[in-house]
């Protein structure tokens, strides 16, 4: 069978074949301990379970659901995003529900860019940054995010070349996987960039409410003319441990949201509805059940820093996320490291260059295994290097 042009533009995805390779290991009898992947281990709230299960029981929410989501649920949204971040939007016009936040940032990129365009994309990335804008025939252009940068794209460097033909600007804070993350100063950047150059921002925040310090991370529509030119995806995957859940919400400018549920409203037929009252349930939990819950990643993030250190793997210790990035030892290139720890030890951890050529010489370690399984880890790494 011969297949389409555009299957040869799209790598298998990384943590499809991770998967299969735990699951290999594991079947041979191997105590895996995988953190690899930003998939919480902590349960969705009970009152959101609950709510999910109520519905499910109702005849009625067994029908095909809204295209666009429920009023309730858009209503819902409006109030979170008011209340987290001081930004009012208009529930059925500048919102969409999402099943995933990962589907909105693949149907933003078929929004607004087309053969030829050019890409502007952090390096290390997100893998659908890349696949959704080349799915389209556009052309990435790489922008390297640096340790002695903070981790933040020189937007000053970009060739004017490159910007004449630029149609959208992708950015990722709290970042996935450097756990970089973005001050006001470099939002307001960013939004006069794209005013000057028309540009589009779409802005991917899955990680916006896994925090460790009284600073908060702050939404780019919060910016002055944000809203003329930037969408921003959040999910409820991390915020609210519900990732089986696929719940997301596209927000921000009115035009793109549209264009967005436009596509979606052509390809599926919305949002299971239990699931819908799922979200709004977990959408109306008080900020302290976010607290307590950041504190116990804070403290696996802690052992995570603190060991990744003692054995020579230098980490910062982040701001916000569910990861560590850590440098691998010199003796190993990112993938060398992965494959010979994962060997050695039953440890996963994701090499660095699966996020693109500036990810080489880091691995990703993930926060969502239990504190004894970290420490668990970090001690058949030390036992390793030092074999």
């Amino acid at each position: 069978m011969q297949l389409s042009r555009l299957m040869d533009t799209i790598p298998p995805y990384h943590f499809a074949d991770a998967k299969k390779r735990i699951a290999d290991r594991q079947a041979a009898g191997v105590d895996v301990i995988t953190l690899s992947m930003g998939d919480p281990d902590l349960p969705a709230p009970e009152a959101v379970v609950e709510r999910l299960c109520s519905a499910a029981h109702d005849p009625q929410n067994h029908r095909y659901p809204e295209y666009r989501g429920m009023r309730a649920l858009h209503e819902a949204i409006a109030a979170w995003f008011e209340r987290r971040f001081g930004v009012r939007l208009t529930p059925e016009q500048d919102i969409l529900p999402l099943l995933g936040s990962k589907e909105g940032l693949a149907y933003a990129a078929m929004a607004v860019l087309n053969a030829g365009d050019v890409a502007l994309i952090p390096d290390p990335y997100y893998t659908v940054y890349v696949t959704g804008s080349t799915s389209v025939g556009a052309q990435p252009y790489l922008l390297p995010l640096l340790e002695e940068n903070d981790f933040l794209p020189d937007l000053s460097s970009i060739p004017a070349d490159v910007l004449d033909k630029a149609r959208v600007l992708w950015l990722n804070y709290p970042n996935n996987p450097t756990t970089g993350f973005a001050p006001r100063a470099f939002f307001e950047q960013a939004v006069e960039l794209a005013h000057r150059h028309n540009l589009v921002i779409i802005h991917d925040m899955a990680y916006a409410e896994v925090y460790f310090a009284d600073e908060r991370p702050m939404s780019i529509l919060q910016i002055s003319g944000a809203s003329d030119v930037a969408v921003e995806l959040h999910s409820l995957s991390k915020t609210y441990n519900m990732a089986g859940f696929r719940m997301g919400m596209l927000v921000g400018n009115s035009t793109l949201v549209d264009a967005v549920g436009r596509l979606k409203s052509n390809v599926d037929s919305g949002i299971f509805r239990p699931i819908q009252y799922a979200a709004i349930e977990a959408l109306n939990l008080p900020v302290t059940w976010i607290e307590q819950r950041n504190e116990v990643y804070k403290r696996r993030r802690d052992i995570l820093v603190e060991g990744c250190n003692s054995v020579g793997m230098y980490a910062r210790s982040p701001k916000a996320g569910l990861y560590v990035w850590a440098r691998v030892p010199e003796r190993f290139t990112s993938k060398e490291f992965a494959n010979w720890l994962f060997d050695k030890t039953g440890v996963y951890l994701t090499a660095g260059s699966n996020f693109g050529k500036a990810g080489e010489g880091y691995v990703r370690i993930s926060m969502t295994e239990p504190e004894e399984r970290i420490q668990t880890a970090i001690d058949r790494i030390k036992t390793a290097l030092q074999s």
